[in-house]
């Protein structure tokens, strides 16, 4: 954007321009954006949605694990929820939780207030906001089977409540509106005991560190499974286990996992995901879909597979 002020007046928030976002992201790596906006509230969220020029894009990050920012940054303004939409609160059988909170944290509340079936959300890298918008799943269970509402903000900055069946979840996939901003989540309980639920967290735990890079720059799951397979087994039987492409690799350990190993940019990531995705569909058939969001805008030149 040309001009040096903020297109919005009287926010409380905090507001960078051409902020790096690399940094913010699990895999270290993209550009900046033109706008970064930390909202300190949700009335400071629903005054900038509101009072916004017609044409300024934006769009939301969480905790940055599941996301490539593109090489040549984000046009617009990239809203962060972070303290101001962190709080979480036991209502009875239920966990009231802020779009930024973290996903682990949320479990680990389920298990001081002796609440089970949320566990499977200690596997999950992210926050609430991110988790709802994707139906994120893990160890046998997904937001879809917890979810009682989700508070979101939409483009012209009206608060609604969708209940779970407004929100039409599929796998990795909710009907929420691109443009609408999820700011809290009711996910539901049962009565269970506190010492059972935290050594199922435990296991869960251990097992993410036993079969997933977790200690690496990475992102997390890159493809979804297909009906009916698992993207590894295919990434894997496609020969693709290790394969690099400039400081990017396919992890050894679980191949449905790309890493930065320390050079790499977005476009390295991006371009090994789809070179991947190309030797799957020629050895299986199959076509791959991403389970990472690629954000931004591609640096002119860069190759596309």
């Amino acid at each position: 954007m040309s001009s040096d002020a903020f297109p919005v007046h009287g926010l409380r928030g905090r507001i960078t321009k051409d902020a790096p976002l690399g940094p913010r992201t699990w895999f270290r790596t993209g550009g900046a954006a033109d706008w970064l906006f930390i909202p300190e509230d949700q009335d400071d969220l629903i005054q900038f949605l509101k009072n916004k020029p017609s044409e300024l894009p934006y769009l939301v990050l969480g905790a940055c694990s599941n996301v490539i920012i593109r090489d040549d940054g984000i046009e617009g303004a990239v809203i962060r929820l972070t303290r101001g939409f962190s709080e979480i609160q036991v209502v009875e059988d239920q966990i009231i939780a802020g779009a930024a909170a973290l996903d682990v944290t949320v479990a680990e509340h389920s298990a001081t207030a002796s609440l089970a079936g949320l566990e499977f959300l200690s596997g999950i890298p992210g926050s609430i906001g991110g988790a709802v918008r994707m139906n994120a799943g893990a160890y046998g269970s997904d937001i879809k089977a917890v979810l009682q509402w989700a508070d979101i903000i939409t483009s012209d900055g009206t608060l609604k409540r969708l209940s779970c069946e407004e929100l039409s979840f599929s796998y990795r996939h909710s009907n929420l509106p691109e443009d609408a901003i999820v700011v809290r989540a009711c996910l539901k309980g049962q009565a269970g005991d506190a010492a059972e639920i935290r050594e199922r967290i435990s296991e869960i735990k251990e097992s993410r560190e036993n079969s997933q890079p977790i200690r690496a720059r990475t992102g997390g799951s890159t493809f979804r499974n297909p009906d009916g397979h698992k993207a590894w087994a295919l990434i894997d039987a496609a020969g693709c286990r290790g394969m690099t492409l400039g400081g990017a690799q396919i992890s050894e350990k679980h191949c449905n996992f790309l890493l930065n190993l320390g050079t790499a940019t977005s476009a390295d990531l991006e371009n090994l995901g789809d070179a991947v995705r190309q030797k799957v569909l020629d050895q299986s058939g199959i076509d791959l879909h991403w389970e990472i969001k690629r954000l931004g805008r591609r640096i002119k030149g860069t190759p596309t597979l």
